[in-house]
Parts: structure tokens; C-alpha cells; sequence
């Protein structure tokens, strides 16, 4: 709401300009009293300050002024600091809301927080400035406060989503999106900005880039990142050509880079990829040693080396730098599976079991199913080997435990260790044997061509000739003590005996055989967070190490430690994130692993871009008109090479006629309400006591107790969050045969249904793979069959129950001194878990192929039916599948239903056809907003993503939770909002719909979801608009609540119309009748998914077409400002809606 934003500038600015005049008046009758002459703005100042607010933060036309507009930035926040001061401030509060928007164009970001929570405090309605908000957004973004950036740039999309900024706004959630690993959200959050036109934002980067090269005195750490960018763009991003000119000119670039700053050590690093991936191994080998020499060894440079060394048939020396790339990252995925595959190539099993297990339990593992497959072959295939051939094969190498115990190199620990402490160790001939065990060969290559060699490869050799003249010295000193050592013929030297060294923040792996594997969450790789290490003890860590409970604190941004992370991200190279699977990598080698390694900012900093703070990268530009300098280099900085979008300044001025008031024009809330919010708990909390009310149950005895109208009011009663009603088939004689899985298979055998493949788990517990920690996230895979092929799945699944349970009873239990010790550790966990499939979401909506089905559902009483007239989802005028139609759900012991509330807070109704029982559990609608901070917290999108609460988390917050079994034959009403979740305990099949009771309660929690899903950028699948106006041809309203929140929709939606079609007219833009046909779904903007009532915007190519892509308002004019190329159609004639808004009227209920 730029308007809105420029009143306001404009109102403070001539408050002020006229609070000067009246200090000069005032100062003129004082001229005796000595004062300092306060700063005054001329009238031409305060015109030119009325058109600044914090949209133009960045923008290109103000970095064109530099230093003049700077100068009168400062003199501003001088004068109304000095004008507060002296008013003890008691000023208007766009006062504030102005000191606010000029300290964060100078980047005075403490000073821009302050003035902007004085606004806050003030403003009553602050949430009808855009600007304000926007401001506010990118201070909490400077500071990595991500959970409140995304509220603050959320709120402005929803009260203007045609702000001058709102392309930049979708950028920056998109990348807060991701940091906080809600990658649905992340790519979800622009949807123009797809596929198809990132090869042209590839090429737009690139320009970027090398215009930004040709600046002349561009300093040489900027000129060195620019370099590594682009060359690692080129070797990573196939949309810039084929593979051997991509590669040709990274390696060119990164040179570049080299040269502008050898200290580089991730530029070093990137160009020891690029040469492995072309078949240079030794240049590989090269960069990689520089690499680390630089002091930036990190767990993906050894990872990479012992690909080299794995390729080059080395596996010792492959070993142990695996070993070195684990124990840097404990969380290493491509690592441990890469020492995996070594150990499984030398006949090794189970050190490659343990070594896939830490792998799934790597928050990066991508390919967790996959792993686990693995990981269960190859332990049957151990468990068949005889136990005598395995004493007599001598291993080819260390088991993971004896690894574990060899000496790291001092270049890996002098940067954790005892860079802390300010000591410096000169690294003995043992620990740096590992990093050059092709050294020698590389020294007399380098020699034998010392004239022709570049200048990088003669630092190079002077380099190596130093070290090796360091290891003859420290090797005749260790000679003359005597010392003894093991060689290796496959590598390094290595001690005769384990040589001690610093404590470090790891203990050596579990030696008692395999464990469970677990499921990754598919976190962020390459933060340098333990996360859950297997092999961290609390009781033997040192006092400066990570301790298990902290490092899932750590998991979390606070304000302080995500800055780097956050703007770390942004220089992740074009893949951003490491993506990790079982496919080769784009080295060759078996493993697939990151560009970039992040640090956290607990770590030393450190002289490479992986994490940079903006903030220090532009401290090395000319101070010189800083503005308009650190503006370009912003913009280059944001070319995330994962999504490349521009921002700065080709950003069109967006048609705003509409939401004048301060809300969206597609508003259906009161005028006077701010942005939807999170609802607060009930007050006062719970008693411990009662946070497990009973459910609330009734048992049916006949047809005539189904059918008492009491039973409606009990059910859809608010106090009432969920209803059992026993016996309710037996009371209404339903044929639940007709839903069995023999009868399913016997009508529709090739029906598609659609497989959720889950851990089987307890129904009160939620646990990672392993069986070592609860979780919140509910992981599950998607499939398809048929329902025959799910039906011997289910007779299948039975059979094996039965015959497990034969083999228990025949087994006797062992004594306690029969049991193993790695049998003792399996017990302290839950798990191993089963997977189990889940035949869920089965349409059953045709009335052709499921008649019988369909007409049975008919005998229930008219409140729970599919259609009745008193169900508000019967009058949407089309099929919303799964709401106003019938979903069947097959299921096998352990199939989850995860945690949710309904499509638009709708009631849902839920028949247990059997034979087996279902256990339910759930919150009343008033604590949804406790279950979303939950989610919230545990990095979950709670409308879009999977989960099962943690009953410990809600009975500390003091939630109450219902938990009850429902037998076949039962039904369950859940009422308005409810949030449930459920388990099957047996075999059973379901049948499920929604229902939408015609109360004023139903409706306003309906229209409360409707704006929050708009305001999350959620599609409702509900149409809210289009069914109020469907509600008021079609039904009588005796309820003056619900009748006034109806009107009221119709009135709003009816003025943007108008509106619409008069800005449209003056514009000269003809709109097209085309009117509705029946059972004409609503329609949804393709871009932004909001509901598009009665005007559609739709290309005119898709229109030519007759496929009419349609979008709404705000998208169709940030593709076009004056619309061209669209056609607006019209679906209702203004006239038609007038007259239904007249006769909708109040109706008496005693009529």
C-alpha cells in the first residue's frame, strides 16, 4: 500500500516543515539564551522526503543521488530526532514510522528497529501501512529473525499484493523458506518463476556477474567472489551450455579467482571439482592440498579426496580421508556412504552397515529408502556367512573403530582446537602423512617441468619442497628418539600404536554391531551441526564440546547465529543446498556432495565465501558514494544461482485502486479486522487433570435415536471438539459389506489408489528410524495401485501377522545370560520399525461404479449425509473431492493418518467399516494456534506438511488431547476445527467426507481458514465467495449472525467488482461475456491459487485455446501493467448480483 505509505510520508513532512517554522518564531524571541542551531529542513527537502519510505530500500533511483541523498537522509533523522527530543515524544507516530524508513535506507538497522517498535506501540492500526511493514520485514531479515520477517512480508501481500516491492518480498521468504527447510514452501512461493525461465535467470546472473568484472578499482576479494561464483555456476548449472565448455571456462574463472586472492581456500576446492570431473587427477590432487593448506579444511574437501583415492585404487588412503571428512562433520551423509561403498568393495559388511546407518541419520540423507534396502540385505547377507570363514579372511582394512582411533591431521584440528586457545602445534610427520601421500610423486613431476610450469604451480612446488624438507627434519628427530613405526604399503605411514591427542568433541564408533537406520528430515547439509552423532557420550564430552540436548537447540536460528547462515545460503553456489543421492556424482565418483560447506557462527571466521556476512563484504568497497557501490553489489549477492531472480529495479508500478481500507480487496473479514493471527491459548491454562476429558460418546439403540434431533444440536455443539456415536450401523442396519475389501475388489478391481508407504510405530509415540529420538515430522512416500493388487497387500499382510505370532508362541524368551551385548543395545530403543503401506485418498464420488455403495450412505440421519440441504458444502455447485464427496480409506495396523484440521475448519464424518479398530486422538479448535507454534518450531508447515504430535510437548503446554478407539461401525463427527490424528490398530477400511452445518459458528471459522490460507499463500479448497453467493440464491437465514457475515461477503465482493470493472472501462479494457455453465467449477488464480470471483483474468493465448489459464487482478498487471495480453471474461452481469445482494434477506424462525 505504497499510497498509503506516501500519505503518511507526506502528512509527517509538513508536520514537521511547519514544526520548524514555529521554532524559529520561537528562537528569535530566545536570541539571548546561547543554544546550538538544531537542523532545519527546507520546504523543498520536505517535498523531496514525502516520496521516501522504506520501499526504495535498494532501489536504483536512490542509489543515482548517492552521497546528496545520504546527506539528506542524515540531516532528516537529525531533525526529527531532535524535534522527538524536544517534544519528550509526544509526536504523531508517523513520526516514527519516518525515523524509521530513513535509518534503514542509511542501514542504521538498530536505530530503523527501534523507531519502528515506538510505531508499533503507538499505532494502533499499524497494520494498514505497507511500508511500515516492509520495513519492519527487512530489518528482522537483516537480523535473521526469520519467523518474523516471513509474518511481517506475509501481512504486507495480504493488505496490498500489489506493493512496489512484492518481487523482492517473494524472493526473500523464498529464501527464508528454505533456510528454515520448508522447501514446498520455498519453491511454492513464486510460481512464475519456474523451470522454464530459469535458463534465462542463469543467463541473467551471468551477465550480472561479468558486468560487475568490468568496474574499474573493484577490490580484489569482491573481483575474487565474483570468480568463484561464476565458475562454479558454469561446472554446476546445465542450462549455460555443453559439458566441456562449461568446464573450460569454471576452470578459467576460477584461476581468475586464485589470482585476485590465491588464499582462497573454497576457490581452491571448487577448482579441485572441476578438474576431478574432466579426468585431471593430479590437478585434482593439487587443488585439493591447497585446499587445505589455506586453513579451509572441511569435510567436503576430504570427502572429495578420498573419492580420488578410491578411483585410483588407494583404499587406505581413501580410508582415512573419509575418516577425516566424518569425524570434521559428524552428519557427513555422502561421506559415510562413500566410506560405506569402500568397506563393501573390500568385503567388509558390517563396517559398511554402520558406516549406511550414520549415513540415514544424517539430516541431508536424501535417499534414506534406498539405504535402508541396502542396509537389510546386507545384513541378512552377514547373517548367512559362517562365523569360522569370517575369523579366517584378514580384513583388507581397519574396521570403523580402529579408523576412528588414527591420529586426524593437526590442519583439521588446529582450527577447532587450538586455533581456540591461541596455541599453535607444528603437526608431526604421522598426522600430515595422510594429506601427502602423493606428494613425492607430485614433487617430481612439478620439477622435471619447473620452466614450463604457471605461476600457480611453482607456488605450488616451492610449497611442497618446503613441507617435505619439514618431514625429513621431523623424521630425523623421531629416528634419533628411537621411535618405531608401521608403514602401510597402500599409503601413509601410520603409528604402530594409536598416538594421543587433544580431546576432541567425538568418542569412537558404537562397536556392537548394526543399529536401526533412521530417516533423514532432509535439513541443510554442510552446517557443521552434529545434529544427533551416534557417537557423542554427554558423560565423556569435554567442557567445550556440544553436548546431544544442544545440538538440536543449535538446529534452530536465533538472531545472532542465522545471519550468516541466512545470507551463507545465498553464496551456496547454483545447487544452494547439497543434495545427496545414491547416483554418482558429478565428479564421477560414487558420491554426490555439496559446493559449499556453511559454518556456523560458533566456528573461527574463516577467509572464504561460504558463509559471508554482507555486512564485512561490502566494508571492503571505496567508501566513496557507498549507496550507490554496495547497491550494485547487493544485487549481485542475491543472484542465488538456485533461483537467480532480479529485484532491484525492473519492478513495475502496480495498479492500487483497491483495499483502501487496509486490507486486501479480496477481503471477506470485517473492515476493522488486522491480518488473521495465531489465536492464543485459552486462558487460564488446564489443570494437569484435565488434559484427558473424556470423549464425548452416545450409544444408538434404534433408528429412532439416530434420527432425534438432539443428537444433531449435541454434535455440532462448539463444546463438543469430536463425537463418537456407538452402534450406529447396527441401529441404522447399514451394509458395511458393501465397503469390505472383498466387495471393493469384486466392483472396481482396477480403481486407482493412491499408497502411503510409513514406519510402523506405537500409536502415542512418534520416532526417527533409529528408534532413538521422538520427532514431530511424520515421513511417509507416495505410490499408486490398484485396489485388487492393494487387497493381497492387506490378505497378505494378515497372513504374516499370523504366522509371526505362531513363531513367538513356539520361541522361548532368552535368559538374561544368554543375551549378547548388541542385543542389549537394541532394547534401549524403540525400533527397528516395519514399513507399512497405506491405501489412502480412494475416490468413490461416481454414482456409476459405486451406486449400491452410495445409496446406503443415504439411510444415515440428514445432518452427517453427503448431500443435504443443510450442508453448506451441498451448495458449492460442484465436486470438491474428498469434502462434498466420499473418500475410502484401506489400512493395515500402523497406517497413519497424520495430524490436521479440516479444508476450511469443515466438520468431517468417519464410518470404521472393521473389521479391525481405530485409535483416534484430538485437540478442540481453540488450541490450534498452540499446535501450528509446535509445528513451527520443529521446522513443519502446519497446513501443508506431515506430522504427529509429541503427547509430552502437549501436555507441558497444557493442551487437552481426547484419545478413544473406534470399532467397526462406529462413526466419528469431528466438529468445526478440530485438529485429530489417527492409527489403525487392526485391518479395517474407512469412508470419510466433509460436512458443513448451516451455523454462524461453521461459517466464520470457514471464512477465518479462508484468509489465513491466503495470507500463508495456501490454497482453500473451499470457495467461499463463490458458495455465499450460492447461499444466498439458494437458502433461507434465520440466524442474524450468520445472515450479517453472508451480507457482508456479498457487499465486499460485490464493490471490488464494481470497482474492477470501472478501472477496467476508464482504462479502455473490454471485459467479454462468458457466462457460467453448469457444474462450472470455481476458479483459482494460477499464479498466487486465491479464489477469482466473476471477472477472470486469462491470457489471450490460453483463451485462443479455449484452455483459459485464468489469474487474478494483482498477478495479470505484474505481468502486464496495462494488461496486455489478456482478456478479462465475465461470468455474472453486475445487475444479476445487485439483485440477489436485494434479495437476500432475514428470514424469522417462526415462519
Amino acid at each position: 500500500m505504497k499510497s498509503c505509505g506516501v500519505s503518511l510520508s507526506v502528512a509527517a513532512a509538513r508536520r514537521l516543515s511547519a514544526a520548524a517554522d514555529e521554532e524559529k518564531k520561537m528562537a528569535a524571541g530566545k536570541a539571548s539564551e546561547p543554544e546550538e542551531d538544531a537542523p532545519r529542513l527546507s520546504a523543498q527537502e520536505s517535498d523531496a522526503l514525502a516520496r521516501v519510505d522504506s520501499s526504495l530500500f535498494g532501489d536504483q533511483r536512490l542509489q543515482e543521488d548517492g552521497a546528496s541523498m545520504k546527506a539528506l537522509l542524515v540531516k532528516a533523522v537529525r531533525c526529527y530526532e531532535a524535534l522527538i527530543l524536544k517534544a519528550e515524544g509526544k509526536v504523531d507516530p508517523e513520526f516514527f514510522c519516518q525515523l524509521g524508513h530513513f535509518n534503514l535506507l542509511l542501514e542504521e538497522y538498530p536505530k530503523a528497529l527501534s523507531a519502528y517498535q515506538r510505531y508499533y506501540s503507538l499505532q494502533s492500526d499499524y497494520w494498514k501501512n505497507a511500508a511500515f511493514l516492509y520495513g519492519l520485514g527487512m530489518v528482522y531479515f537483516h537480523y535473521s529473525a526469520f519467523q518474523w520477517a516471513i509474518k511481517a512480508f506475509q501481512e504486507v501481500l495480504y493488505i496490498d499484493p500489489g506493493f512496489s516491492r512484492a518481487k523482492e518480498i517473494h524472493l526473500r521468504l523464498g529464501l527464508m523458506f528454505k533456510v528454515n527447510t520448508d522447501y514446498e514452501s520455498s519453491l511454492k512461493v513464486r510460481p512464475e518463476d519456474s523451470a522454464c525461465s530459469l535458463t534465462k535467470r542463469y543467463r541473467a546472473a551471468k551477465e550480472a556477474y561479468e558486468s560487475l568484472l568490468q568496474t574499474e578499482d573493484l577490490p580484489a576479494q569482491v573481483k575474487a567472489a565474483t570468480f568463484q561464483q561464476l565458475g562454479w555456476m558454469h561446472h554446476t548449472v546445465e542450462q549455460l551450455g555443453d559439458k566441456a565448455n562449461k568446464d573450460s571456462y569454471a576452470i578459467q574463472c576460477l584461476q581468475k579467482s586464485l589470482e585476485a586472492d590465491p588464499n582462497s581456500g573454497q576457490s581452491w576446492y571448487f577448482l579441485g571439482r572441476c578438474y576431478s570431473s574432466i579426468g585431471k587427477v593430479q590437478d585434482a590432487f593439487i587443488s585439493y592440498r591447497q585446499s587445505i593448506d589455506k586453513s579451509e579444511a572441511s569435510a567436503d574437501t576430504w570427502c572429495s579426496i578420498g573419492v580420488l583415492y578410491q578411483q585410483q585404487n588407494q583404499p587406505m588412503d581413501a580410508l582415512q580421508a573419509y575418516i577425516c571428512a566424518v569425524q570434521l562433520d559428524h552428519s557427513h551423509a555422502a561421506a559415510w556412504m562413500d566410506l560405506g561403498t569402500l568397506y563393501e568393495s573390500c568385503n567388509q559388511p558390517q563396517d559398511a552397515i554402520k558406516c549406511y546407518i550414520n549415513a540415514t541419520r544424517s539430516k541431508a540423507c536424501s535417499n534414506t529408502p534406498a539405504l535402508a534396502a541396502r542396509i537389510k540385505y546386507l545384513q541378512a547377507q552377514f547373517c548367512n556367512l559362517q562365523h569360522n570363514s569370517l575369523q579366517s579372511k584378514s580384513k583388507m582394512l581397519p574396521s570403523i573403530e580402529e579408523a576412528w582411533s588414527l591420529p586426524i591431521p593437526a590442519e583439521l584440528t588446529s582450527r577447532q582446537g587450538v586455533q581456540s586457545t591461541g596455541q599453535q602445534v607444528r603437526p608431526d610427520r604421522h598426522t600430515r602423512g595422510h594429506s601427502l601421500s602423493c606428494s613425492a610423486q607430485l614433487l617430481e613431476q612439478l620439477r622435471a617441468n619447473r620452466t614450463s610450469l604457471k605461476p600457480l604451480q611453482l607456488q605450488m612446488l616451492e610449497q611442497l619442497e618446503a613441507q617435505l624438507s619439514d618431514m625429513h627434519q621431523q623424521q630425523m628427530r623421531q629416528n634419533s628418539s628411537g621411535q618405531i613405526r608401521a608403514s602401510l604399503p597402500n599409503g601413509p605411514s601410520l603409528p604402530a600404536h594409536p598416538v594421543p591427542r587433544a580431546p576432541s568433541c567425538s568418542a569412537p564408533p558404537l562397536a556392537n554391531g548394526p543399529l536401526p537406520p533412521s530417516v533423514g528430515n532432509n535439513h541443510t547439509p554442510g552446517t557443521r551441526a552434529n545434529g544427533d552423532v551416534p557417537y557423542l557420550h554427554p558423560n565423556t564430552l569435554p567442557h567445550n564440546c556440544t553436548s546431544p540436548g544442544d545440538t538440536r537447540k543449535s538446529q534452530h536460528l536465533t538472531s545472532a547465529q542465522g545471519l550468516q547462515k541466512g545470507l551463507g545460503s545465498l553464496w551456496a553456489g547454483p545447487n544452494g543446498d547439497r543434495t545427496l543421492s545414491s547416483s554418482a556424482s558429478a565428479d564421477g565418483g560414487p558420491h554426490n556432495q555439496v559446493g559449499l560447506s556453511a559454518t556456523t557462527p560458533s566456528e573461527p571466521a574463516v577467509n572464504h565465501l561460504s558463509s559471508p556476512s554482507l555486512q564485512r563484504l561490502l566494508a571492503h568497497l571505496v567508501p566513496i558514494a557507498p549507496l550507490r557501490r554496495a547497491g550494485r553489489l547487493f544485487k549481485i549477492l542475491f543472484y542465488s544461482a538456485e533461483i537467480t531472480f532480479f529485484f532491484m529495479c525492473n519492478v513495475t508500478l502496480i495498479y492500487r485502486n483497491l483495499g483502501k481500507n487496509g486490507l486486501s480487496s479480496s477481503s471477506i473479514l470485517l473492515n476493522k479486522c488486522p491480518p488473521p493471527r495465531l489465536p492464543p491459548p485459552p486462558s487460564p491454562p488446564l489443570a494437569k487433570d484435565k488434559l484427558n476429558p473424556p470423549t464425548p460418546s452416545i450409544y444408538l439403540e434404534n433408528k429412532r435415536d439416530a434420527f432425534f434431533p438432539p443428537l444433531h444440536q449435541f454434535c455440532t455443539n462448539p463444546s463438543n471438539p469430536v463425537t463418537v456415536i456407538r452402534g450406529l450401523a447396527g441401529a441404522l442396519k447399514l451394509d458395511l459389506g458393501l465397503f469390505s475389501t472383498k466387495t471393493l475388489v469384486e466392483a472396481n478391481p482396477e480403481h486407482l489408489v493412491e499408497v502411503r508407504t510409513q514406519l510402523c510405530q506405537p500409536a502415542d509415540e512418534n520416532w526417527d528410524a533409529s528408534g532413538q529420538r521422538k520427532q514431530w515430522r511424520c515421513e511417509s512416500s507416495r505410490s499408486y495401485t490398484t485396489i485388487a493388487k492393494y487387497a493381497q497387500y492387506q490378505a497378505a499382510s494378515f497372513q504374516e501377522s499370523l504366522r509371526e505370532e505362531n513363531e513367538k508362541k513356539g520361541q522361548k524368551e532368552l535368559s538374561d545370560s544368554e543375551m549378547t551385548s548388541s542385543e542389549t543395545v537394541s532394547r534401549r530403543h524403540k525400533g527397528p520399525f516395519k514399513q507399512v503401506k497405506f491405501g489412502t485418498n480412494i475416490d468413490v464420488s461416481d454414482e456409476k461404479k459405486w451406486k449400491l455403495q452410495l445409496q446406503e450412505l443415504s439411510k444415515l440421519p440428514a445432518f452427517a449425509r453427503v448431500v443435504s440441504a443443510g450442508n453448506l458444502l451441498s451448495h458449492v455447485g460442484h465436486s470438491i473431492l474428498g469434502m462434498n464427496t466420499v473418500q475410502l480409506f484401506m489400512k493395515v495396523p500402523g497406517s497413519r493418518t497424520p495430524g490436521h484440521q479440516e479444508h476450511n475448519n469443515f466438520c468431517a464424518v468417519n464410518i470404521n467399516i472393521g473389521p479391525g479398530d481405530c485409535e483416534w486422538f484430538a485437540v478442540p479448535e481453540p488450541y490450534w494456534g498452540v499446535m501450528s507454534e509446535f509445528c513451527e518450531k520443529n521446522n513443519i508447515n502446519f497446513l501443508k506438511g506431515s506430522w504427529w504430535p509429541n503427547l509430552e510437548d502437549l501436555y507441558e503446554a497444557s493442551v487437552p488431547v481426547y484419545r478413544f478407539i473406534q470399532r467397526p461401525g462406529d462413526l466419528v463427527w469431528l466438529n468445526t476445527g478440530t485438529v485429530h490424528w489417527g492409527q489403525a490398530i487392526g485391518w479395517c477400511n474407512n469412508i470419510w467426507w466433509n460436512v458443513g452445518p448451516l451455523t454462524a459458528y461453521q461459517y466464520k471459522l470457514a471464512v477465518e481458514r479462508y484468509e489465513w490460507n491466503k495470507l500463508q499463500s495456501v490454497k482453500s479448497m473451499v470457495p467461499m465467495v463463490h458458495l455465499s453467493w450460492n447461499m444466498a440464491r439458494n437458502i433461507k437465514v434465520s440466524d442474524h449472525k450468520l445472515f450479517e457475515m453472508i451480507k457482508f461477503c456479498l457487499l465486499r465482493t460485490l464493490k471490488q467488482c464494481q470497482t474492477v470493472k470501472e478501472a477496467l472501462v476508464a482504462a479502455g479494457k473490454e471485459t467479454i461475456w462468458h457466462r457460467r455453465s453448469r457444474d462450472e467449477p470455481a476458479h483459482y488464480c494460477s499464479i498466487c491459487e486465491v479464489e477469482v470471483f466473476n471477472l477472470l483474468f486469462v491470457t489471450s493465448e490460453s483463451y485462443s485455446r479455449k484452455s483459459c489459464v485464468v489469474q487474478c487482478q494483482d498477478c495479470a498487471r505484474k505481468a502486464s501493467s496495462d494488461l496486455d495480453g489478456f482478456v478479462v471474461l465475465q461470468q455474472y452481469r453486475m445487475e444479476d448480483l445487485m439483485q440477489v445482494y436485494d434479495q437476500f434477506s432475514l428470514v424469522s424462525r417462526f415462519i
